[in-house]
This record gives C-alpha cells, sequence and structure tokens, in this order.
C-alpha cells in the first residue's frame, strides 16, 4: 500500500480539490483506493457522499480522530490523505509517518507563497523527509492562463530551488463536477481531456 499526503498549512489552497482528483484518477487507472480525511471540515468525506454509482469506486477513510489515524481496511493499493488546514508539527509528524510523498498546492498570490515557504520549511525538518524517505512535491494549483501572478509563482519556485511537478489551471468545473461527487477522472468526454493532461506529470512522479 501507497500513501500520498496532501498538505500545505494556507487555507484555500486547494488541498481538498487536489485530493479527491488524484483519487479519483488512481481509482480510474484500476487501483483500489481509500480517501483519508484528516480534516474536521470534513469536505473529501462529504464529496464521497456525493459520489454517484457507475463511477470508479473509492473508500471513505475517516481520519479526523487521532484514535483512527491510520486504521486502513484490507485490499487498498493507494491511500490519499487530506490534511487539516491547522496542521501542527505533532500531526505533521503522525501523517507524513504514514506517506510515500507529500504533495504541497501552491497558488500564484503573495499570502499562498509566505505561508508554503514556512510550512515546506518546518516539514524539511521533519526526519524522514530529512532523510529523503519521502518526497516532497510542489504542485501550481489554481493558475490563470494569463494571470500576472503567474510570475510571482514562477520566482518563488525558483527561490525554492525546486519546480512545481505540475501546474493545475482554475477552471469552473472542478467546483461543478464536486458538488455531484465527480471529478476530470469521472468524465470521459473530449472536453475534459485538456483537464486530466493537467495532472498526468503529477500522476506518473508519485506511482
Amino acid at each position: 500500500m501507497k500513501t500520498v499526503l496532501i498538505a500545505n498549512r494556507k487555507g484555500g489552497c486547494g488541498k481538498t480539490t487536489v485530493a479527491i482528483t488524484l483519487a479519483a484518477a488512481l481509482a480510474d487507472g484500476g487501483w483500489k483506493v481509500g480517501l483519508a480525511d484528516a480534516d474536521p471540515q470534513k469536505s473529501s468525506t462529504r464529496w464521497l457522499k456525493r459520489r454517484p454509482d457507475g463511477v470508479a469506486a473509492i473508500t471513505a477513510l475517516d481520519w479526523s480522530s487521532k484514535k483512527v489515524l491510520g486504521d486502513v481496511p484490507k485490499g487498498i493499493d493507494w491511500v490519499v490523505i487530506d490534511a487539516p488546514g491547522s496542521l501542527d508539527e505533532d500531526d505533521a509528524q503522525t501523517l507524513v509517518a504514514e506517506a510515500k510523498a507529500v504533495i504541497c498546492p501552491v497558488m500564484p498570490s503573495f499570502f499562498d507563497e509566505d505561508s508554503s515557504r514556512r510550512f515546506l520549511k518546518e516539514i524539511h525538518e521533519i526526519k524522514r523527509i530529512r532523510k529523503g524517505k519521502v518526497g516532497v512535491e510542489l504542485l501550481a494549483n489554481r493558475v490563470k492562463p494569463r494571470g500576472r501572478a503567474n510570475q510571482r509563482l514562477d520566482a518563488f519556485f525558483e527561490r525554492m530551488g525546486q519546480q512545481p511537478v505540475a501546474r493545475i489551471t482554475e477552471r469552473v468545473a472542478y467546483g461543478d463536477l464536486a458538488e455531484a461527487g465527480l471529478s476530470v477522472f469521472d468524465k470521459p468526454q473530449a472536453a475534459f481531456r485538456p483537464l486530466r493532461a493537467q495532472w498526468e506529470p503529477l500522476i506518473r512522479a508519485i506511482v
């Protein structure tokens, strides 16, 4: 079993959208996937409850309590963890201990970049990350195709010395599909093909 943690202390950076999309992508690829909701707001859990019949199955895992954190039923190939925004040092240590990789979504704004920089500095002090046992990937999220903020975001990645594994553009389709318990990987239509393609570098990086 492999586990991917979606985390950033900055609220509103799109952690849940990344988590549900990645879980749906892996499930669409034929793996048995668990979506672990470690956020007290339980947005991922509510998304799963809206998920209709006829799409790739994803198992709901409630990790909002420390007592059940890490519990996974047998037969699961991948666990995608939707981390809470208020991720303290102890929770970060615990969740990273479960992970094969950490995905950190970053949005193109000063506040997101500053918060992400501090968060990344902190988690790189965690022993498993420091020793290279857990990889950390940056994800440029909700990028506007022609937004001036993209230059700021590029400069941020340059300063961090790490380029994003993928760039996900801002599209209303993500919100519309999430309301129905769906993701772009549940929609085979040609119109969604460019959106799915943006996630391929991330999927290749972790698989």
